[in-house]
């Protein structure tokens, strides 16, 4: 077992990491565990967002650390994830709207001029951001259905259309939003300033995962942007997939997070609770649930974890990517339905912690592409035939 995480990681893979790169995750757990924990039931059942926690969240500096010299391993950032996610999902998303998701859109797709400005301001939460693809009507088609349009006038642009599922944007200051040329019928990416006019936000209600995340609806009627808000290296949809390789590896740490989270939860409730006069976790039953969900854990964070140093090494490839969100989502799920078995009728409650991770996979087994579309990203790649329609 690892030092860092006894319960969950039986094969030490978390001992790959440096002293260094260990040492803000701590700080992040002790953050996470002292501020944010007492908090995720209430605020997850009112469908609310504890921003009071934000400014401890981003006062850690984990995406730039100082006890590291230089930008962090993939590893490390792997790592900070998955300890976000193995506390909360919703967490772990807030987290890297702006980490992942904004930080990836402005360093595939920004010029190295804009990208030198934007970083620091990025890493320090000075300038946030959200990353704007999804829309309305299209989802995972959004590769060819893409809808929204952005037109060139002199040095602005005007973007009308709408996103959806846009988790963060209420707090956000910049909208990275993709939108189709009018003049080429290329994908671009601009930089849209959230209160710019024309632009509305909606709340987006009823839903069952992610209660905490705040998604929203957003419409984009006429909005003007300055051709210097352009993030310049985004031309075309494959720069869009550039990015969505580096995101869905993001994903895969979430859902290996998950994963840890519902099991340890699971774990602490069978060593505690009594049945039939003995310990329920004495059970062959209950201990070979446990065990599957133990070995889904290890496969999954061997799998990121491999990953992660593969993309150190400079190769980064699609269905890399793909396999991984796809596989460890699909093991996910059977991993939170285990813990909710285990810990039976008490696991519909919040008070055990399962039943939020139970609902929670549901919404980060469809995000960054759905299990059909990252097998077919996999499957282009095993066949050299394109399945897609």
């Amino acid at each position: 077992m690892s030092e860092l995480y006894p319960d969950c990681d039986p094969y030490g893979i978390a001992d790959r990491l440096t002293e260094a790169e260990r040492a803000p995750i701590l700080r992040l757990r002790t953050v996470l565990e002292s501020e944010i924990k007492p908090l995720v039931a209430e605020y997850w059942e009112k469908g609310e967002f504890p921003y009071q926690i934000a400014p401890s969240l981003h006062g850690l500096n984990l995406m730039t650390p100082e006890e590291i010299d230089g930008e962090p391993r993939s590893l490390y950032h792997g790592f900070r994830i998955f300890e976000l996610a193995r506390t909360d999902a919703s967490m772990a998303t807030f987290y890297t709207a702006q980490a992942g998701l904004f930080r990836t859109s402005c360093r595939v797709g920004a010029s190295p001029e804009q990208f030198a400005e934007l970083d620091p301001k990025i890493t320090s939460f000075e300038t946030t951001g959200v990353f704007c693809l999804t829309e309305p009507d299209h989802g995972s088609d959004i590769a060819g259905g893409l809808a929204t349009t952005a037109e060139r006038q002199g040095d602005e642009w005007v973007i009308n259309g709408a996103k959806r599922w846009i988790g963060g944007a209420f707090t956000a200051d910049y909208l990275a939003v993709f939108a189709r040329d009018v003049a080429d019928g290329q994908v671009k990416a601009f930089l849209v300033d959230r209160e710019a006019p024309g632009v509305t936000l909606e709340k987006i209600y009823g839903k069952t995962a992610l209660r905490m995340m705040q998604n929203a609806d957003i419409t984009l009627e006429n909005v003007r942007v300055p051709e210097a808000q352009r993030l310049q290296n985004c031309n075309s949809f494959k720069d869009v997939a550039a990015m969505l390789r580096v995101m869905r590896s993001d994903v895969a740490w979430i859902a290996t997070g998950i994963q840890a989270g519902a099991y340890e939860a699971a774990l602490r409730y069978v060593r505690s609770r009594e049945q039939f006069g003995k310990s329920l976790g004495s059970f062959q039953l209950v201990q070979e649930k446990l065990a599957r969900m133990l070995g889904n854990v290890t496969a999954s964070l061997s799998m990121v974890s491999d990953l992660a140093e593969k993309q150190d090494r400079g190769k980064y490839r699609d269905e890399d990517s793909a396999l991984a969100k796809m596989w460890i989502s699909l093991h996910m799920r059977e991993t939170v339905a285990l813990a909710r078995e285990v810990v039976g009728g008490n696991g519909i409650t919040l008070a055990t912690d399962v039943a939020r991770f139970h609902a929670d996979a549901e919404a980060v087994y469809s995000y960054e592409g759905t299990h059909e579309i990252n097998a077919l990203v996999v499957g282009r790649s095993i066949t050299g035939k394109s399945a897609f329609a």
